[in-house]
């Protein structure tokens, strides 16, 4: 699927992840951001989750940013699939 717009999901709150994605190019990848304090301990985790979203969308092409206050990995996975809904213009269930 090809995103259409740029969007956001999360909050900088502490146990929360910020993510945002816009749409890349056509054949340019994913472009994946992670910043975590945690990143050493949980950065693998973290980025399979989201990878995880991203196959079962089959989103090919994004600009991805997360940035991550210690959330969990369903909160993650939560906040990248809203983003990405919102990105769709998939609207239900992401207010």
């Amino acid at each position: 699927m090809q995103l259409k717009y740029r969007s956001k999901a999360g909050s900088f709150e502490s146990s929360d992840i910020l993510i945002i994605v816009e749409p890349a190019e056509e054949k340019t990848g994913r472009d994946i951001k992670i910043n975590s304090a945690v990143m050493l301990q949980f950065g693998e985790s973290i980025e399979k989750a989201i990878t995880d979203v991203l196959n079962k969308y089959q989103i090919d092409d994004i600009r991805l940013i997360a940035q991550d206050k210690g959330a969990l990995i369903p909160t993650i996975s939560a906040r990248a699939e809203t983003a990405i809904k919102r990105s769709l213009g998939i609207q239900e269930g992401t207010l």
